[in-house]
């Protein structure tokens, strides 16, 4: 019953346009690394209150300048 609640908070927090700027979704008390976007059709984000935000969006240029370089 809890994890629901749990859960259902953070979907309210990912709802509240507050937490959005623009595309970006921002909010430090959501421990979540990526959220679904507005409409959740659209994929997930990444919530960029998070360190861990930064650090994927890193690896992830880092992979494509890799392979770009081996190819």
């Amino acid at each position: 019953m809890k994890n629901k609640l749990d859960n259902n908070i953070l979907n309210n927090m990912s709802k509240d346009p507050g937490n959005w700027k623009g595309p970006f979704y921002i909010n430090r008390k959501d421990p979540r690394l990526s959220v679904p976007k507005q409409d959740p059709s659209l994929g997930f984000t990444f919530n960029f209150a998070s360190p861990f935000a930064y650090l994927a969006i890193l690896a992830i240029i880092i992979i494509l300048v890799v392979f770009a370089l081996l190819s």
